[in-house]
């Protein structure tokens, strides 16, 4: 009998998979701002760490992006423009988190913000069967802080030993293992399951 209890998620490129090119091929149609020059001038600004881990609300971050870019995008015309990095086929089924629900406590731990956790959550019906989410931007810490970690295990019944976490970012997993979870990176939904069964879980 295995003495995990709880199993958290990761969301993006876990649950749902995205790639930021298709995002950065709209700015490019709206500003003729080849990908080249998109990605390190938005890396530069340090913007979407500060958005990530709630530093900064949608509106300013918007408008700093609005300046950033040259463009006058509204919220949501921002938002739809944002959440075009998001594929709509997930990674892992549905049905698997129903039944997963039925006998585990299920937490979400994402480094994500409200632009897209909302949008994701009106499109996605798996967000629905989780016991909890902890967002980087609610936390007000992303991973690979420890704090994060810190939620995530108070909310998964504040035992890390009763915890198994996947993540597809290594240093995520590793930081996750530093924090006491039983953590294994994400690659696939049958590497998952393989993983789960090595402890005794089997779906």
């Amino acid at each position: 009998m295995t003495h995990i209890k709880t199993l958290i998620f990761d969301l993006g490129n876990v649950i749902v998979p995205f790639a930021f090119s298709r995002a950065y091929r709209r700015i490019e149609r709206l500003t003729g701002l080849t990908q080249d020059v998109i990605a390190p001038r938005m890396a530069q600004s340090g913007l979407y760490p500060r958005f990530e881990s709630g530093q900064i609300e949608p509106e300013p971050f918007v408008d700093e992006m609005n300046q950033l870019l040259g463009t006058s995008l509204s919220v949501p015309e921002f938002r739809d423009l944002w959440v075009s990095i998001f594929l709509p086929d997930t990674l892992i089924p549905e049905e698997f988190l129903r039944t997963a629900r039925s006998r585990f406590r299920l937490v979400l731990l994402s480094n994500t913000n409200a632009l897209h956790y909302h949008w994701l959550a009106e499109n996605y019906p798996h967000f629905g069967w989780f016991h909890h989410h902890v967002l980087s931007y609610e936390a007000k810490a992303m991973k690979p802080s420890p704090l994060i970690y810190a939620q995530a295990i108070e909310h998964g019944g504040g035992n890390a030993d009763a915890c198994f976490y996947t993540d597809d970012v290594q240093p995520y997993v590793d930081a996750g293992r530093q924090a006491g979870l039983d953590a294994e990176q994400f690659t696939g939904f049958e590497k998952l399951l393989a993983d789960l069964g090595q402890r005794g879980i089997r779906f």
